[in-house]
């Protein structure tokens, strides 16, 4: 896999100047509160798995527009809370899954709170939270579903339900509020980082190799969808360039983060073809909050897989026993190849 973006050393200078919409803040805070309003409570139904160490339950959560968002709660057998929590979201195509596949947080010790993505779980055992909006005119994906307004896009739903999600996992007795992280990778780890600019008072965020970011210079370089899509939907509509790009800024996670306070433990992978790195540093560089990076210089957007877990599993560890205060303006960099 050869270098496709920029380099490492690039990539470390890089500042980009992103478009951010002058009514950003004002959009979503109507957003959001529209969708509090909403009300509706969540559902945790225990789950039969045939496991004995972790207990699972069948959560169901009131999102955009007061919907029902499906997930799973893990939470160590027998564990006397309250826990220190991760919120996960998933990546592009994935459902929630089957109840016994994703164990690894509450063999640590945490509640896991797992968030299906609406309309999507094509790529694994399922999804079973529909998205109720139906709109013509986009290619195939997600990206430009509803393209033509920020309030129409696809990914303010997503986003909603996240925060609505995190919401519930903040409220759920078993659950410390004040040590709450969000994770993901790839688009998991665009929305845990939109997530993370919308709602205050998160303990730590953990985007992995994340999506959404710097959407523009995604659909300029990326070699692999989903950023394509825009590039191939823009093929057809030559047209609609800037109002494209406008209505994606509103969703773009690299700017959202610049509002983010918590610490945050990056990865990034610098032969992704899929989330290009110059995009993930955006992202990084903007970010409000105290922040760390592993970058792992030969891989794509597999990033750092299992070597890279390990590394979440021992900074959040620190995060929740002993955390350090740091200045926002100081970011740390690992990487064996960068000593």
């Amino acid at each position: 896999m050869p270098l496709t973006d920029l380099t490492l050393a690039e990539c470390l200078a890089l500042r980009p100047d992103l478009d951010e919409p002058a009514d950003l803040d004002a959009f979503w805070d109507r957003t959001l509160r529209t969708a509090r309003a909403a009300g509706g409570t969540p559902s945790f139904v225990r789950e039969d798995t045939g496991l004995t160490q972790v207990t699972t339950y069948d959560v169901t959560v009131p999102g955009f527009a007061g919907e029902p968002v499906r997930g799973w709660l893990h939470l160590p057998a027998g564990a006397e809370g309250p826990l220190g929590c991760v919120v996960e979201f998933l990546g592009y195509g994935r459902g929630r899954g089957l109840p016994h596949e994703q164990l690894i947080w509450a063999n640590a010790g945490y509640a896991h709170f797992i968030m299906d993505t609406r309309g999507q779980g094509w790529s694994t055992a399922g999804g079973d939270t529909p998205d109720t909006v139906s709109l013509n005119g986009d290619v195939p994906g997600f990206l430009t579903r509803g393209v033509d307004s920020p309030e129409n896009h696809y990914y303010r739903r997503v986003y909603t339900d996240a925060v609505r999600f995190t919401e519930a996992a903040r409220a759920h007795p078993a659950v410390d509020p004040d040590q709450v992280v969000v994770t993901g990778h790839s688009q998991g780890g665009g929305i845990s980082l939109a997530v993370a600019g919308l709602l205050p008072g998160l303990a730590g965020v953990m985007p992995d190799t994340p999506f959404l970011c710097d959407i523009r210079r995604g659909a300029l370089v990326a070699g692999a969808p989903p950023y394509t899509e825009i590039a191939e939907y823009l093929s057809l509509y030559r047209d609609r360039v800037e109002t494209v790009f406008t209505t994606l800024s509103y969703v773009d996670a690299a700017v959202l983060a610049s509002r983010a306070t918590a610490p945050t433990l990056f990865s990034i992978a610098m032969m992704d073809a899929v989330c290009p790195p110059s995009t993930c540093f955006a992202a990084y560089h903007r970010y409000g909050g105290a922040k760390d990076l592993r970058v792992y210089e030969f891989n794509g957007h597999e990033g750092g897989a299992a070597h890279h877990r390990r590394e979440q599993l021992l900074w959040l560890r620190d995060l929740f026993t002993a955390p350090r205060l740091v200045d926002p303006g100081i970011s740390t960099l690992h990487d064996p190849q960068l000593a």
